[in-house]
C-alpha cells in the first residue's frame, strides 16, 4: 500500500508566535497545510477585514502551504452556545458559525471546519440531552446551503463523554451527517477523541470511510504523536487500503515542549509509522 498521506498541523501550538512566523516554522517542518483555530487570529474572528484576510492567505502562499480548514470553531468570542434554551444565544451563535464558513472560504479553498467546542453544545442549564442533540443538528443542516455554496465543509466531530453529551460516538456523528444529507456537511475522525470508542479504530475508519473527510493525530492523553503508546500504524492501514486523499493533521493539547519541536517530531513518527503500516 502506497503512503499518499499529506500531513497538517493546528496552529495554535505555536503559542503567542506571529502568524508568518508559524507558517515558516511549519513549512521548514515539512507540513504541506495549515489547521487554524480563529480566535488565534482575532478574539471575534468575524472581524477581521477583507485585507487581513487576504494578507494571511497571501502568508500561506508565500509559504507554499495549503489552508486546511478551521477547528475550535466557538472557543471566541465568549458566551457562544448552540444548543442552550436562551433563543437568542443560539441564534448569535449560529450566526457566528455562517461568519466562519465565509471566513473560511475567504481563507483558501476547499477548506473544513472540524465542529468540535465541547463546552458550547453540550446540553446544560436543565436542556436534555435529546433536546440538544436536535438543535445540534437543526443549526448543522441550517448552515449546510452556505457552505456547499462556499465550498466549505462542515464535519460533525464526534467527542467522549467527558468532554461533551451531545454526539459521544463516531457511529452516532455518521447517523447525523446522513440525516442532514448534504454534502457540505461530513465527519471526521479524531484519535483522542476516539477513547470510549469500544470497536477497533480502524475498524470504525472502515465503516464510515465515505463520510470522513479529515483526521486529527494525538495520544489518548493529549499529547502528540510518539510521545505515548499509541499504535497509529492500523489506522494508517485502513486509509492506506481505502484510498484516503484527506490530511494527517497534528492536534496536540500539551504545548510544553514548545511548538517547532512538537511539530518536527511529530512529521518524524508519523512518517516512519505510515512506512512501517505500508510494508505490513
Amino acid at each position: 500500500m502506497p503512503n499518499r498521506f499529506r500531513y497538517a498541523t493546528c496552529n495554535e501550538v505555536f503559542e503567542n508566535w506571529k502568524f508568518h512566523d508559524t507558517c515558516k516554522a511549519i513549512r521548514r517542518a515539512g507540513y504541506q497545510g495549515i489547521e487554524i483555530a480563529p480566535f488565534t487570529l482575532a478574539e471575534d474572528p468575524a472581524t477581521l477585514s477583507a485585507d487581513q484576510r487576504r494578507q494571511c492567505r497571501s502568508i500561506m502562499q508565500a509559504e507554499n502551504l495549503i489552508f486546511v480548514g478551521l477547528h475550535w470553531l466557538m472557543a471566541k468570542p465568549d458566551g457562544l452556545h448552540v444548543t442552550c434554551d436562551d433563543a437568542r444565544t443560539r441564534a448569535r451563535s449560529w450566526q457566528h458559525v455562517r461568519d466562519l464558513i465565509d471566513l473560511s472560504a475567504d481563507l483558501g479553498e476547499g477548506g473544513v471546519m472540524v465542529f468540535g467546542s465541547p463546552k458550547q453544545r453540550s446540553a446544560t442549564g436543565g436542556v436534555s440531552v435529546e433536546t440538544a442533540i436536535g438543535r445540534f443538528v437543526e443549526g448543522i443542516a441550517s448552515v449546510a446551503s452556505q457552505a456547499a455554496e462556499r465550498g466549505v465543509t462542515i464535519l460533525v466531530e464526534a467527542l467522549p463523554s467527558a468532554q461533551s453529551n451531545v454526539v459521544t460516538s463516531l457511529d452516532e456523528a455518521a447517523r447525523i451527517v446522513r440525516e442532514i444529507s448534504s454534502p457540505a456537511i461530513r465527519t471526521m475522525f479524531d484519535s483522542h477523541n476516539a477513547v470510549e470508542e469500544t470497536e477497533p479504530h480502524a475498524t470504525l475508519i472502515d465503516r464510515h470511510f465515505e463520510l470522513i473527510r479529515h483526521v486529527h493525530v494525538n495520544e489518548m492523553d493529549g499529547r502528540h504523536p510518539g510521545q505515548g503508546d499509541y499504535d497509529f500504524k492500523p489506522m494508517f492501514r485502513a486509509l492506506m487500503s481505502r484510498g484516503y486523499k484527506g490530511w494527517i493533521s497534528l492536534e496536540a493539547f500539551d504545548f510544553s515542549m514548545g511548538g517547532e519541536k512538537i511539530v518536527q517530531d511529530t512529521i518524524t513518527y508519523l512518517k516512519a509509522e505510515a512506512a512501517a503500516a505500508a510494508q505490513e
